[in-house]
């Protein structure tokens, strides 16, 4: 019973009705003026012209919205599209809209003021009054029982306005509800947003994880080392290695802020001094090997490449923490090669540890490139191959 009753207290039940009734408001007005049945043969033709009007669907979109869903107009949800009509086939779509909103609001609004004049005539013939004739529910006499009747009325009232809503509701969202074209196009957007957080992840993953390694390594070798001349080496670094952090994290924050700000502020392969200084300044040795015009490298595979280039070393630190490095990155005429190499521990990161790895492969397989890491000959590597065309 509560089940049945649920819809009644709900406000949108109402809207519903009342989105119903406002289809016929301007039909019924005219039939004061010119009593004729051909007046809404009138107002159907007319229909047709309005719904090939693009801004008409923004109005019908707005109204249904609101009314039928209850959403906000500024609601994300593309259930129900406020966009003008783009194709001839959305303004089909619209006309048969509209022919169809006036039928069923004609048929729903004459239905429900007969099934309250009938209520009314119910009670008030059970209790002796005359009632008009031609209403829904055709009276003999008057008689007690007529008032029995009323409820039943009542009930099928409320019914009318729950299923003629639902009704109105699935056809808006059949006909006021995105084409193809604009399910495909809101799938692209949603697409590259998720993208963009996945990619603002793992800008911070890389440079703030690489800045915590650096600085807890070089904490831990200060404190162990007991020398205030490599202490005051090692806060430097952590000063340095800060620093730079700061300025990544304002980069991606910049993103976050502008959606329209270039994404060639963030630092690439020519910035790569930076990141062996800082491995240095950890205590490893790194040896780096550079061929081919690192500054000619697309911008996507370079950033791309500082990134890899940056969780590598992280790893090896991590991991490793201060051993000899080997770090290779060579430019060819189709592909960037970038190898990192350092000596095997006994701390070997495995394959589902953490995420720095596997954003390797990721960032990798995105340029349409390859990425190999794992032991190999008594070393850790990891090898990255990225098309540059």
């Amino acid at each position: 019973m509560v089940r049945l009753l649920r819809p009644f207290g709900r406000a949108v039940t109402y809207t519903r009705l009342l989105h119903l009734f406002i289809a016929v408001v301007w039909p019924a007005m005219w039939l004061f003026i010119e009593e004729a049945w051909w007046t809404w043969l009138v107002a159907a033709a007319a229909l047709v012209p309005a719904g090939l009007v693009p801004a008409m669907r923004t109005v019908e979109g707005l109204q249904a919205r609101l009314l039928l869903t209850g959403h906000r107009h500024d609601s994300e949800s593309i259930d129900i599209v406020v966009a003008p009509s783009t194709s001839w086939a959305d303004r089909g779509r619209l006309v048969v809209w509209l022919e169809t909103r006036l039928l069923l609001g004609y048929a729903t609004s004459m239905l429900v003021v007969q099934l309250l004049i009938s209520s009314v005539d119910l009670v008030s013939a059970a209790f002796g009054h005359d009632v008009d004739e031609g209403v829904l529910i055709l009276l003999d006499g008057h008689q007690w029982w007529h008032i029995l009747l009323a409820p039943l009325s009542l009930a099928a009232l409320g019914v009318t306005v729950v299923v003629s809503g639902r009704i109105v509701t699935a056809l808006a969202l059949r006909l006021l509800g995105p084409s193809p074209a604009e399910r495909l196009a809101a799938m692209e957007e949603r697409t590259e947003q998720l993208l963009e957080r996945t990619r603002i992840a793992r800008e911070l993953h890389d440079s703030i994880g690489h800045a915590l390694t650096v600085a807890v390594v070089q904490a831990g070798a200060a404190r162990a080392a007991g020398d205030p001349a490599f202490t005051d080496r090692a806060l430097d670094a952590i000063e340095e290695t800060g620093r730079a952090a700061l300025e990544d994290l304002e980069r991606v924050l910049g993103v976050l802020r502008e959606s329209e700000r270039p994404v060639s502020s963030r630092p690439t392969l020519t910035d790569a001094d930076r990141l062996l200084e800082s491995a240095r300044a950890s205590g490893a040795k790194v040896d780096a090997e550079f061929t081919g015009p690192v500054d000619t490298v697309p911008g996507p595979v370079s950033r791309e490449g500082y990134r890899i280039l940056q969780e590598s070393l992280t790893n090896v630190l991590r991991h490793a923490g201060a051993v000899p490095v080997r770090v290779r990155i060579e430019v060819g005429d189709e592909s960037l090669a970038l190898e990192v190499r350092n000596p095997l521990t006994a701390d070997i990161p495995g394959p589902g540890r953490g995420s720095g790895l596997r954003g390797i492969r990721e960032r990798a397989a995105l340029l349409g490139g390859r990425a190999q890491t794992g032991p190999d000959q008594g070393d850790w590597q990891v090898h990255v191959q990225l098309p540059l065309r």
